[in-house]
C-alpha cells in the first residue's frame, strides 16, 4: 500500500523519517505528482519504444538518450548479481573467490535434452550465429555468458524446432527465447511485417493499422507481461520490429490506439488477449510466426486453460506456418496435452534440473514463529538483514495491508502489492521498489512467478503457501525471486502449526538443496535412502500411457515413461540414464547427473559456505 502525505503525517508524529539504522528513509507518493497532475497515469506498457523513419532501412541510428532508458547506466550492465556480497562479508579476497565459484557453478548445471534431434549447445553469444544487431543488444544488456537454458534452446530455435524448456525460476528462460526468435526476423521485417505508418508522419484518425503480430508470448500475471515487454524493448533496439504489450486494468482505449500504430512483437496476458482477438479491426494472428507459452504450468493450473486454447485456435492463425515455444519451471499432465495438441513431433525438449526445484544458490532457512509471534521476529529480521532489498509474502491481501501500515509506522521504506489494487497503484509500487526507493516490497503470491528484480536478496515468507493453493511450488517460485542466474540469495520462512500440512516436502525440499534441518522438522526427514536422496510427487506424476507421436525414434521419446532402464530419455524417469552424456545434453529426463562429472552437476553444485551463512 502507498501511502500518502498526508498519512505520513499522522503515522507517528514527531518520530524521524530513519529511526532503522541500515534503511534509506520512507518516503510518501503522491499519486497526482505521479501522474503528472493530470490524471493521466502513463503506464508501463505504453514505455517508450525504438523507432525510425523507414528509410534507414533494417538497421536503424543509435538513439543514445533511449538507449540509456533501456539499457541503463554502461557501468552497472554487467552486474547481474543476485547478492550484494559486501554487505555481507569484508573480505574482498573472499568475495572474489565465492564470485568466481558463482560464476562456475551456473556454467556446470546440468541440461537434459530429448527429441528426434541432438542439439549441440552454444558456449558463447558471438558462437551462436545470432543477428550481429541481436549480438550488439545482448551486450548492451549485460549478458556476458548464455545460461544453461540459453545455450540449447538458442540454437534449437534457430534451426526452426519447437521448443519445450523446463527450467527452475531465475534460469533466463525470457532471454531463451526472445534472443533466438526476433534474430530471426531481424533484417526480414519489411519482408514478413504488415505495412505501417511511418511513426515520425503518423497521424491520429488518418493512419490508423490492424496490428498483425509475428511473434506472441502468452504470461500468466500482469507484471511478467510488462516485465517480458521491456526485454523485448531492449532486443528489438534499433530494428524495425515494434514490441508492444496486452493486460489487464489498463484503458482499452490507450492500448487500442498503441496496437493502432503497428506491432510485430506482442506480449499478453489471456484474459485481455482473448478480448483483442475478438476485436479483427484492431489486432489478427494471421501473420503469426512464433507463439511462446510462459510459465504454462501457472496458466492451466489457474483456469486460463480455456483461454489458451482459444489464442492457440482462434485468431485466424495458420497453425501449420508457426513454430512453438512452452516454458515452465513444471510440467503436469495439462501442459504435455497442451504440447501434443499443438507442436510438432520434430519438437525438442531441454530440462534444467529436476522439475519444480530450487536451487542450492539460495540459503533457505526456516524459523518456528506461531502467528502471535511473527511481527517480533519479522522485525527482528529486518533489524539484522538492513539495507538490502526485501521481498516478503504473505497469503491474503488482508495481511499484506496490515504488515504494511506496521513496518511503514516502524519507519521503515515500505511499499506493497496483491491483486485488490488498481493497476496504477501496482505499477508505482514495482517500479519504487526497482528503483531502490521502497527496498522492502510485502506482497500475494502475484509477485511469484517470473518478476526479476536486480539484487533482491532476501525473500521472506511470512505465510508459508498453504497446499491447497500452490504448495511446493509456490514456496519454489516464492524463494526464486533472489538468488537468479546462478547467484547466491537467502530465504527465511516463518512456519507454524498451521503450516504442518507442507512439513513434509518442505523439509525435503531443504534435504535437496541440502540446507540444515531446524530441530522442529527432524521427525519429516525420511528413513534411509531417501534421507540423502528424497523423492518427490511429481517425478512419478506422469501416465504410462501419455507416449508422444515419436515415440522409439532417436533414442525414445517417452512422454511418461518412468524406468530409466528401459527408457532412456523418459520424462519423470528416475534412474541412471542410458542416454549419452556430453556436458549436459542427452541424458533421460529425471536422471541423476555422474557424480563429480565436471560440467554435469546439477543446480547448486557444492561450494565453500562462507561464516555466517
Amino acid at each position: 500500500m502507498e501511502h500518502s502525505a498526508d498519512t505520513e503525517a499522522a503515522a507517528s508524529p514527531g518520530i524521524p523519517d530513519n529511526t532503522v539504522p541500515g534503511w534509506v528513509g520512507r518516503e510518501a507518493v503522491d499519486y497526482t505528482a505521479a501522474t503528472g497532475g493530470s490524471g493521466q497515469h502513463e503506464f508501463d506498457g505504453s514505455a517508450r519504444i525504438y523507432q525510425f523513419d523507414e528509410e534507414f532501412g533494417d538497421v536503424g541510428p543509435k538513439f543514445p538518450e533511449l538507449e540509456l532508458e533501456l539499457f541503463g547506466d554502461p557501468a552497472l550492465r554487467h552486474e547481474r548479481a543476485g547478492l550484494d556480497f559486501a554487505k555481507l562479508v569484508p573480505s574482498p579476497r573472499w568475495l572474489a573467490l565465492v564470485l568466481l565459484l558463482t560464476s562456475l557453478r551456473i556454467d556446470r548445471i546440468e541440461v537434459q535434452q530429448e527429441g528426434p534431434v541432438k542439439i549441440n549447445p552454444v558456449r558463447t553469444f558471438k558462437d551462436a550465429g545470432i543477428h550481429p544487431l541481436m549480438l550488439e543488444n545482448v551486450e548492451l544488456a549485460g549478458y556476458d555468458t548464455p545460461t544453461p537454458i540459453q545455450k540449447f534452446t538458442i540454437p534449437a530455435m534457430l534451426q526452426g524446432y519447437d521448443v519445450i524448456g523446463i527450467a527452475q525460476t531465475g534460469s533466463g528462460k525470457t532471454a531463451a527465447y526472445l534472443i533466438p526468435i526476433l534474430s530471426k526476423l531481424m533484417g526480414k521485417a519489411k519482408k514478413f511485417a504488415a505495412p505501417r505508418p511511418n511513426p515520425s508522419a503518423f497521424v491520429e484518425g488518418r493512419d490508423e493499422v490492424v496490428a498483425e503480430p509475428l511473434v506472441l508470448i502468452v504470461v500468466p500475471t500482469r507484471e511478467l507481461a510488462v516485465q517480458i515487454f521491456n526485454e523485448a524493448r531492449k532486443f528489438c533496439y534499433r530494428t524495425m520490429l515494434r514490441p508492444g504489450v496486452l493486460y489487464g486494468g489498463c484503458p482499452i482505449r490507450q492500448q487500442v490506439a498503441l496496437l493502432n500504430r503497428g506491432c510485430d512483437v506482442l506480449v499478453g496476458t489471456p484474459g485481455r488477449l482473448v478480448d483483442f482477438i475478438g476485436r479483427p479491426n484492431v489486432l489478427t494472428l494471421r501473420r503469426l510466426r512464433y507463439m511462446v507459452i510462459d510459465e504454462a504450468d501457472e496458466m492451466l493450473d489457474c483456469d486460463w486453460g480455456e483461454e489458451i486454447r482459444q489464442i492457440l485456435t482462434g485468431g485466424e492463425q495458420d497453425e501449420g506456418n508457426i513454430k512453438y515455444g512452452l516454458f515452465s519451471a513444471t510440467f503436469p499432465k495439462a501442459a504435455r496435452e497442451l504440447a501434443k495438441d499443438h507442436l510438432s513431433a520434430s519438437h525438442v525438449r531441454f530440462r534444467v534440473g529436476r522439475a519444480g526445484s530450487t536451487t542450492e544458490n539460495i540459503k533457505q532457512t526456516v524459523i518456528r514463529a506461531e502467528r502471535d509471534e511473527k511481527r517480533e521476529a519479522l522485525s527482528r529480521i529486518l533489524g539484522e538483514m538492513h539495507g538490502v532489498r526485501t521481498i516478503i509474502f504473505t497469503n491474503s491481501r488482508q495481511e499484506v495491508d496490515s504488515l504494511d501500515d506496521f513496518l511503514y509506522n516502524m519507519q521503515l521504506p515500505v511499499t506493497s502489492i496483491h491483486r485488490d489494487r488498481t493497476q496504477q497503484e501496482r505499477e508505482i509500487a514495482l517500479r519504487s521498489f526497482r528503483s531502490g526507493k521502497a527496498p522492502i516490497l510485502i506482497a500475494t503470491g502475484v509477485m511469484a512467478r517470473g518478476i526479476d528484480v536486480r539484487n533482491v536478496m532476501h525473500v521472506i515468507n511470512y505465510d508459508l503457501p498453504s497446499m491447497d493453493h500452490g504448495g511446493i511450488e509456490e514456496y519454489t517460485h516464492r524463494i526464486g525471486r533472489t538468488g537468479r542466474i546462478g547467484h547466491r540469495g537467502l530465504a527465511t520462512s516463518f512456519f507454524s502449526e498451521r503450516d504442518e500440512p507442507i512439513a513434509s516436502v518442505l523439509t525435503r525440499t531443504l534435504l535437496e538443496t541440502k540446507q540444515d534441518i531446524p530441530e522442529f522438522l527432524q521427525m519429516y526427514v525420511p528413513d534411509g535412502p531417501e534421507g540423502e536422496n528424497p523423492k518427490f510427487e511429481t517425478e512419478s506424476d506422469f501416465d504410462p500411457n501419455d507416449i508422444a507421436a515419436r515415440d522409439g525414434e532417436a533414442g525414445g521419446d517417452a512422454w511418461g515413461g518412468g524406468d530409466a532402464a528401459n527408457a532412456s530419455n523418459a520424462w519423470g524417469g528416475g534412474g541412471q540414464s542410458n542416454g549419452e552424456d556430453n556436458g549436459g545434453g542427452g541424458g533421460g529426463w529425471g536422471a541423476p547427473a555422474p557424480e563429480a562429472s565436471a560440467g554435469t552437476n546439477g543446480w547448486g553444485a557444492p561450494a565453500p559456505e562462507p561464516a555466517g551463512w
